[in-house]
């Protein structure tokens, strides 16, 4: 059988119907009240030139499935049930919409991306600190 060809257009398409995507007021409200865990998914060289979300977790993104599976032996404290509200960010809102429906196959049902990733999340005036 033929895996179908798709464009990553296409295929950002497919993947974001079934994601609860969020803007970047819900995300801060998500956090503030304890309701989200926020992750940056950022490479350490973003992180340092434009800052961080005071309170996220960095998960870069070659890790991301090791530290947020509940059930790993490589898990971050913070990956503590399936259930958890997991809002997944990347610079601009593109690699995060991939990276949490790879975390959905896990079994992590609430995970989502922030769009627009930490850029949306900066243009907004919400809190960022010096990596």
């Amino acid at each position: 059988m033929t895996t179908p060809r798709v464009g990553i257009d296409e295929l950002l398409e497919q993947v974001r119907e079934g994601l609860d995507r969020v803007e970047a007021k819900d995300a801060y409200e998500a956090a503030q009240a304890g309701a989200a865990l926020l992750v940056d998914t950022r490479y350490a060289a973003l992180r340092e030139r434009d800052g961080v979300i005071p309170g996220a977790l960095v998960v870069e993104r070659n890790e991301l499935e090791w530290r947020l599976d509940p059930q790993g032996s490589h898990r971050a404290p913070e990956a503590t049930s399936h259930d958890l509200r997991i809002v997944v960010f990347c610079n601009e809102g593109y690699a995060s919409s991939l990276a949490a429906v790879s975390l959905r196959q896990l079994g992590l049902h609430r995970a989502t991306d922030l769009v627009g990733g930490f850029q949306a999340w900066k243009s907004a005036g919400f809190p960022v600190t010096a990596a």
